[in-house]
């Protein structure tokens, strides 16, 4: 409800993702990318239809099974990065690891693997304050891979970079989706959406489909 009246963020909404796949949401501000993308999340739940991924509809799990699906399964990449400023980079991507109740040696040796997958080994006991923007997206990358997610959400992911250091972030995240990860990335960047398999556009709440 929005001044009196009833807005719905998405109408009559369709999508099927295949696995493997790389997938742009595009659309202007507004227009229910982020609706979209926190409903496949797990994040946010539709008021009508249905959410279903590998067979199980998600609509139909409770509160622990949701939470399970989202610390398991997704990985998400914001904008903003989302990290703890007084936490080490090792810190900050042992987070859902805790979560996951890992114990501390086992998160500890996983945190690091994912740190040195994005070219950040020697960075352990960074905080994010002592980093460059592209090197904090890169944290908030391997956190999304520390549980080991068969799909990653990217909100924006080079929003908050310039061109050169949002390039990398794009070939790191190309680089995942080839090794077999589900990619889902809300962008207004029509360069970035070129890249992807599909593109989805969202105007008023309701989407249209281009094959990249």
């Amino acid at each position: 409800m929005l001044g009196g009246e009833t807005f719905n963020a998405l109408n009559d909404v369709s999508l099927e993702v295949d696995a493997g796949e790389f997938v742009a949401i595009t659309g202007p501000s507004g227009s229910g990318k982020s609706t979209l993308a926190n409903i496949i999340g797990g994040l946010d739940a539709p008021s009508a239809g249905s959410v279903t991924v590998d067979g199980v509809a998600l609509s139909h799990v409770g509160d622990k099974a949701l939470s399970e699906y989202r610390n398991r399964h997704i990985g998400f990449v914001f904008q903003s990065f989302n990290l703890q400023a007084h936490e080490t980079t090792l810190e900050n991507v042992c987070m859902p690891l805790v979560l996951a109740r890992m114990k501390r040696k086992e998160r500890i040796v996983r945190a690091t693997e994912c740190l040195q997958a994005v070219g950040l080994g020697g960075r352990l006991k960074h905080k994010p304050t002592e980093l460059s923007g592209g090197q904090r997206q890169r944290v908030a990358i391997a956190r999304a891979l520390a549980v080991k997610p068969s799909i990653i959400i990217a909100d924006e992911p080079t929003g908050n970079l310039d061109s050169s250091r949002g390039g990398e972030i794009m070939q790191l995240l190309r680089k995942l989706n080839k090794d077999g990860i589900t990619l889902i990335i809300i962008t207004h960047d029509a360069t970035i959406a070129a890249q992807a398999d599909r593109v989805v556009t969202i105007k008023d709440g309701h989407l249209t489909v281009k094959r990249g």
